[in-house]
Order: C-alpha cells, then structure tokens, then sequence
C-alpha cells in the first residue's frame, strides 16, 4: 500500500479502494439500523453489543487516533438510551456492553497509533536512504569528452524499499570510463555498499592502465567487507581511440549498442561478453581474473547501459519489458531524449510504477 504524507510530512490515510469503501458504508448502514430497530422494537432484546463494532470501523481508513476515540465513546454513550428503552434486558447485558465498547475503542486507538508511528518511521528511514542515494549518484555533465551523455534513474514503488543501483561516469588519463552496477538487496545497507564501489572505482579509474584490473579492484574492496553475504553486478566500459571501447562484465546485463537504421529506427545489438565472468565479491570464489573485450564504437553510436529493474518490469500479463525489441523501433534521437522515450514506454507497461529500482546510462559518440 502507498504511504500518503500531508502538508506536516505525517502519514496520512491511503485512499480505500472502492470495494472497501463500500463496505465500510454497508456496515455502517446496517449499524444505524440495527440502533434504529431497537429503540423502536421490543424492550425485551437489545443490539448494543454491536456498538462495539462502531470504533473499529472507525478506525478503517484513518492514520488520527482520535477518529476511532470519539467515535468509541460515542458508541458508549449510545448504550444508555438503549439500556433504558430495553428495561426488560438484565442491566449485566448492558453493562458488558459498555465495558466491551469501552475495551474495543482502546484497542482499535492504540492500532491506529501503532499503525501512523511504523508508517512514519519507514517514511523517515527512506527518505534518509534516498537523500543518501541522490548525494552518490551525482548527474553528468551532458557531454564528456567527445560523447553525449544522459542519465534516468527511476524509483520502484513507494512501498519499495530503496535499492543499489549505481551508475559513475569519469574522465581519465586512459578515456572515459563507464560504470553501471546493481547491488543485491535494497535499502540503506544496499547504499552503503554502492557507496564503497563508487568510491573504489573513482579511485581506480583514474591510476589503473587496465580496466580489466579496475575490475579486480572492486571485487577486492567488496571481498573485504563481508565477504559471500552480498555481491554486485557490474558493467565497466572503456570508451579510448577513435573506434575504440572496451567492456568488463562483471555477471551484468550486456550493454546495448545502437546505430542508425532503416526507416528512421535504430539497429540494435548486444555487446558481447567473451564467456560469464562472476559478479563482484564472487572472484575469489570463482576464480581466475576479469577480462575485457574490445568492441566497436563509432561515431553516432549509441551505447545503453541499464539495471534489470528496467527489463523485469512486468506488464498486467507478467510479461517482462522488452528493451531491444521496444529500442528497435524508436528513431535515432540523442540520447537525453531517447532516454524520455525509454522511460515513459517503460512505465506504460508496467502500469505506472516500477517494482524495483531502475538505471539507464546513455552515451553516444559525437567524434
């Protein structure tokens, strides 16, 4: 369920699905009319022991505590004019009446409080581990040494926990270098590890000749932490001579290569990877070293890095989103605006929100 805040950054209330409300105003219904029969029927059975229902509908739908307290003693007061119109009911039957309202609005009061105080602690922890995100993944400039550069990062669903997407691009003595990676599992321990790879590859990008060694010196800083209880998938790429890129995948998705194509569209193709390399903080126990694998990029290509928050995105028959497919047949357009496109026919098929994170890193070579 989405948590809603008002103007004082409380939870509010989410809105009741339409069903529910109509629910709620059913049972209300009946309810005053259940009062109603009884003050006008016989003085020999009395319906105040439904009144104890009163605060717990009351509580349905709100996040203010004093919405199921009024509406309680309400429903409290109510049980006099009901003992005295039934006088032929035992005064017991009344009175455990009044104590079993009495005992339900505390109840349905105190879950209300529970309820705001778990919602509020959540919205504080997200919004403390998405300003920690924003503040790591910093925007790049539009262009970068001879490529045009453009960046989407989508939020999943409020309900979501945040997540460890994490993109970086670098000017270096050795070209511009490239990084898309996904840390497994969500929040501020995700970030906290992304925060440990962005650091490491700021470092290593700009004194490392090899970007098959930048590579290695991730997976090291990620073994050092806590080594076999969280890993990272990762794209390094290489972007040097004219012509010229280099890829180091890490068991990340394969970039997309994109060139102009026929009827104003796109030829679309993955970057190969030579054969499966592990994930970082998965070297060591896989063994042997990354490699790289040099691959063409010429001018007025594009190139795609991207998470699989975008192509695990689910249509409303389960179907994941097609990202080569949908690129295909899209006009070649640069890339801040193919990514809009991108991003608004992705959340089309997912039908407005994501389910997790998602990241996409475009860069077309101008020169």
């Amino acid at each position: 369920m989405t948590h809603v805040t008002g103007p004082d950054g409380q939870p509010q209330a989410p809105r009741l699905p339409h069903r529910a409300r109509l629910l709620v105003m059913a049972a209300y219904v009946l309810l005053t009319a259940a009062v109603a029969m009884d003050l006008a029927e016989s003085p020999e059975w009395t319906v105040s022991p439904v009144l104890a229902t009163a605060p717990v509908l009351a509580s349905i739908g709100t996040r203010r505590p004093r919405v199921p307290l009024f509406v309680g003693l309400a429903a409290l007061v109510l049980v006099a004019p009901l003992a005295l119109a039934d006088n032929e009911v035992p005064l017991l039957v009344h009175l455990t009446s009044a104590f079993t309202v009495l005992a339900i609005t505390c109840v349905s009061t105190a879950n209300v409080v529970l309820i705001a105080t778990r919602e509020r602690e959540l919205l504080e922890s997200r919004s403390v581990a998405e300003a920690a995100q924003h503040t790591l993944l910093r925007p790049p400039p539009e262009r970068l040494d001879g490529l045009r550069v453009a960046v989407r990062y989508l939020a999943a669903a409020a309900e979501a926990r945040v997540g460890g997407d994490l993109y970086e691009t670098l000017v270096t003595p050795f070209g511009v270098r490239l990084l898309m990676g996904d840390v497994r599992g969500k929040g501020l321990a995700a970030i906290d590890t992304a925060a440990a790879v962005l650091g490491t590859f700021r470092e290593a990008a700009q004194v490392e000749p090899s970007l098959a060694v930048v590579a290695g010196r991730l997976d090291a800083a990620m073994g050092r932490r806590r080594p076999g209880e969280e890993f990272v998938t990762a794209a390094l790429v290489e972007v040097s001579g004219p012509g010229r890129a280099e890829l180091v995948n890490c068991g990340h998705l394969p970039p997309l290569r994109c060139r102009p194509g026929r009827a104003g569209g796109m030829a679309v193709d993955e970057v190969p990877t030579p054969e499966p390399q592990p994930p970082l903080a998965i070297l060591s126990l896989a063994g042997g070293t990354y490699r790289g694998r040099p691959f063409a990029f010429e001018r007025g290509d594009l190139l795609l890095l991207y998470t699989d928050g975008v192509t695990e995105a689910r249509d409303a028959a389960g179907r994941f989103y097609p990202l080569a497919d949908r690129l295909a047949t899209m006009p070649d357009v640069s890339p801040a605006a193919l990514l809009d496109r991108i991003v608004a026919d992705l959340l089309t098929h997912a039908g407005g929100e994501l389910s997790d994170d998602a990241a996409l890193l475009a860069v077309r070579r101008e020169h």
